[in-house]
């Protein structure tokens, strides 16, 4: 067994309990409000199996996707060619991204920037977003800061997942290394399939963390060349973060 970076049973997983069109909160009403000017193509990074591409592709908005993850990206094409959705859906290394388009907007939702675990990586990543950008171009992201109850080796989370083929998928969650100084924490998930009592098929998820705080990050952004950064709370434009539980969402332009 090795570990996977959203690998199949991870995906399976992910589907069952991320449907399309599911929003966090208010999440998929705000992309969808603050997306509906664009004219031109949009890109959606780390895009998964297509929760928030399909909603925005379904509104209209010309939505392009790309993921590190093959069987994400094998799970969103079926899903848009089961609606009759046309895209482009893309396989890369955001720190390589190298596409044939230049976006009018690039979004990030549900805090999947977080998953990118090193600094040095992040801030590439971030550079070649910003030269996917048109000039004037946005991106937009959220996201989240960890609760600080860190209990190392702990077992934090077990669940049952029930497939429609009458398999079930059990996942154990255990965080095994964090580190407050250096924001970052990295779990262990292993994800287990059974079907008629046996065991079938076994996964174990390395899901590292790296978070930031609201001004670091906007210092962050600058630093790479965008302005006009503006830092929305819990997905209402223009509301200033008051605490810690809250969502951030930061939109910044392309100079």
């Amino acid at each position: 067994m090795s570990f996977s970076y959203y690998g199949e049973l991870c995906t399976e997983v992910y589907d069952l309990t991320k449907k399309v069109g599911q929003s966090l909160g208010k999440e998929l009403d705000y992309y969808r409000e603050r997306l509906k000017p664009c004219k031109g193509r949009i890109l959606e990074a780390m895009v998964g199996s297509g929760r928030v591409l399909i909603p925005l592709l379904e509104s209209g908005l010309l939505v392009d996707g790309v993921d590190y993850s093959p069987e994400m990206l094998s799970s969103c094409r079926q899903r848009c060619e089961e609606r009759g959705l046309a895209t482009h859906l893309y396989e890369a290394d955001l720190q390589e991204l190298s596409l044939p388009e230049r976006y009018e907007a690039i979004i990030i939702p549900a805090g999947s920037f977080l998953l990118i675990e090193q600094r040095e990586e992040s801030i590439k990543v971030l550079r070649r977003l910003y030269e996917h950008l048109q000039p004037g171009g946005r991106l937009i992201l959220d996201l989240f800061l960890p609760d600080p109850n860190f209990e190392i080796g702990v077992v934090r989370k077990t669940s049952t997942f029930h497939l429609p083929n009458g398999d079930s998928i059990t996942m154990e969650e255990k965080l095994v290394e964090a580190n407050l100084l250096h924001q970052y924490k990295v779990s262990y998930l292993r994800y287990e399939k059974w079907r008629n009592g046996s065991l079938i098929q076994t996964e174990l998820q390395r899901l590292a963390i790296r978070w930031y705080g609201v001004e670091e990050f906007k210092l962050v952004l600058e630093s790479i060349g965008f302005s006009n950064v503006v830092i929305s709370a819990d997905f209402e434009y223009g509301k200033t973060p008051a605490n810690a539980n809250q969502t951030y969402v930061f939109e910044a332009t392309r100079t």
